[in-house]
């Protein structure tokens, strides 16, 4: 089925260099379809872009309900973009739940635009509201624009022959149709995506595009938007750029470092949100040699990669904070092996079950001392979704070269959220130097170590001349046989742990942006960098000798660590935690004194906020 693309010109545009703008409905209403499309036109047509899906817990929750509220973030702009953004420039909030929980967020005097179909007495009620918001007076201070989204839906589509749940189902089009106009976005993207999307489906496909261009030709007729607005595109590095995700990126660190080091990539994993996605993804890539393994539990999952390990495939497997902890013996297990291991969690809220759709950072001290024993591995983050490629590849880099697990932490926010990336050649990326050897001639028996780095010899089993025990009992430092020497015990345990410090010497410096002395340090790791690092260039532009230290390697330290932290007055730690990264940076350096800004929400910093007690202690005496 042919569906017109011709578009009518906007003239008399407004100019903004960003705009923020949250789409929330139930988690029926497709608000993620919504934002993403929204998203991926506007990075097409140039715009940084940032996004933060947020999603309740339930898989389906009461259809009106509060907690059921699903919503879909995205900040573009011809400027850099570095978070998803504060306050709200624009809400599409499809029934009350949704503007309920939302509009405390919207700048005073900017847009609420709602289904007024929806607010009736029962969702009123469900909303918990006493009144009706659209007549109360309780909106007078935001332009809201009342749109009967689902009536004009079933209009556009009663000659369809759709049923009416199809049709209901549509009404977030005519959202994004009007959000197209506003913008001055080609919604030709979308249209494209119907087409791919709905190709066996053709009356699906029409009745979206049909129902898109209703909101887009209808928002041309308020009297309440006589403007639209146009963010230009902004400079970026030359390149092939495309939108995505942490998950996806992870994946795809995975799928380059396995090509780089010529080993097969093989994932254990048992599902688990939010780190689902990354199993996902490389199911879709056995082209490139990817053997992924849904496990039926989480012990599975991470024994079967060691296995895989052990057989001489680069191993992963992937998790979120409940699954970290049922996998801690297992990892020491890999350490005691000295078998290279990548562990990657996506962080979320806890404890137990907690909040298993927002994002926290609370496993730090659980990646760092979570196993029994004497068991040191290597911890490190990602800090952005298009980083979580790099970081990937640096874990699978870090395990091969140094025998030993890494341990790979994102979060919620990064992992979901989404941004330009610069696609990048294998010939860009630095190169992997396993130890894996096939032959006794090569370099003598399994448990011979290089000199500098103490990594052993990877030998693959089945290879004359290089038969060796493994499990979970102590190694003689020669042979690998089991010993229960009280000497060679203490040899070993020191010898794994000294082979963990010594990667801080094939990993970069710590550096601190913006000022690399001053009044303040802000110290960050993990998915804050955004806002952290937005509310520091605000202050910097504004003449503070602020700098900002973002840590991606947490164990080790880099070996400049206190040189860094040591030139500043005053260091502040930041976390989504009660303070876990700065209880080891006190221990690490006592004659530091480290202040803590910490949230436990389930949310993300506020730049905002950040800016406003940022300033307060350099005020400060």
């Amino acid at each position: 089925m042919n569906i017109d693309k011709t578009e009518p010109m906007i003239k008399g545009v407004e100019s903004l260099s960003a705009v923020v703008i949250r789409f929330v409905g139930d988690s029926g209403d497709g608000m993620q379809l919504t934002g993403t499309q929204f998203t991926d036109t506007s990075a097409m047509f140039g715009n940084d872009v940032a996004t933060f899906p947020n999603y309740p817990s339930e898989i389906r929750a009461p259809q009106g309900s509060l907690y059921g509220v699903s919503g879909f973030q995205v900040h573009i702009g011809s400027v850099e973009i570095s978070t998803p953004g504060d306050d709200l420039d624009l809400l599409v909030a499809m029934n009350p739940a949704g503007l309920k929980t939302n509009f405390a967020s919207v700048k005073p005097g900017h847009t609420i635009i709602v289904d007024a179909d929806s607010f009736t007495k029962k969702n009123l009620q469900k909303a918990e509201y006493d009144s009706n918001p659209l007549e109360d007076g309780s909106l007078d201070n935001y332009r809201l624009i009342e749109v009967s989204m689902t009536s004009m839906t079933k209009e556009a589509l009663k000659d369809l022959g759709l049923d009416n749940k199809s049709i209901t189902r549509s009404k977030n089009m005519f959202a994004l149709g009007i959000v197209y106009w506003m913008y001055n976005r080609d919604i030709n993207h979308t249209l494209n995506f119907f087409e791919q999307k709905f190709k066996y489906k053709p009356t699906v496909a029409a009745a979206n595009a049909k129902v898109l261009r209703a909101g887009f030709y209808y928002a041309e007729t308020l009297e309440l938007i006589p403007n639209a607005y146009k963010i230009a595109p902004s400079t970026m590095p030359k390149g092939t750029y495309r939108i995505i995700n942490g998950n996806m990126a992870t994946a795809w660190g995975f799928l380059a470092a396995a090509e780089k080091a010529g080993l097969e990539l093989f994932l254990g994993s048992y599902p688990i949100t939010p780190a689902t996605d990354i199993l996902h993804e490389l199911v879709k890539h056995k082209n490139f040699g990817v053997k992924a393994f849904q496990a039926e539990d989480e012990i599975a999952g991470v024994t079967s990669s060691i296995g895989a390990s052990f057989a001489g495939d680069l191993a992963i497997t992937t998790t979120s904070g409940p699954g970290l902890a049922l996998k801690g013996e297992a990892i020491g297990l890999a350490l005691m092996t000295e078998l290279p291991l990548v562990i990657v969690n996506v962080q979320r809220g806890g404890p137990s079950t907690g909040l298993p759709t927002k994002t926290e950072q609370s496993d730090l001290l659980q990646a760092m001392y979570g196993r029994n024993g004497e068991s040191p591995v290597i911890v490190i983050s990602a800090s952005t979704p298009a980083n979580c490629f790099d970081y990937a590849y640096e874990a699978a880099k870090l395990t091969l070269e140094h025998m030993t697990p890494v341990i790979l932490l994102t979060d919620g926010y990064i992992a979901n959220g989404s941004e330009p990336w610069r696609v990048k050649s294998i010939s860009e990326m630095d190169d992997i130097t396993h130890r894996q050897i096939t032959a006794a001639s090569e370099s003598g028996n399994p448990y011979d170590r290089d000199n500098d780095t103490l990594s052993r010899n990877w030998a693959i089993p089945g290879t004359p001349g290089l038969e060796h025990r493994v499990g979970g009992l102590e190694k003689d430092k020669i042979t690998g046989n089991v010993s229960y020497v009280p000497d060679n015990h203490e040899y070993m345990t020191n010898i794994r742990a000294e082979k963990v410090k010594r990667v801080e010497n094939s990993i970069p410096d710590l550096k601190a942006e913006y000022n690399e002395e001053g009044d303040l340090l802000v110290i960050g790791w993990g998915g804050t960098y955004g806002s952290l690092h937005s509310a520091v260039r605000n202050l910097h532009t504004d003449g503070q000798k602020i700098g900002h230290a973002h840590f991606h390697y947490l164990n080790p330290f880099p070996k400049n660590t206190h040189e860094v932290l040591s030139k500043f007055k005053k260091v502040i730690v930041c976390e989504l935690n009660k303070g876990q990264l700065a209880f080891i940076l006190k221990g690490k350096f006592p004659d530091i004194n480290f202040m803590q800004y910490n949230k436990v929400m389930g949310l993300p910093f506020s730049v905002t906020d950040l800016v406003a007690k940022f300033n307060n202690i350099i005020k400060e005496d």
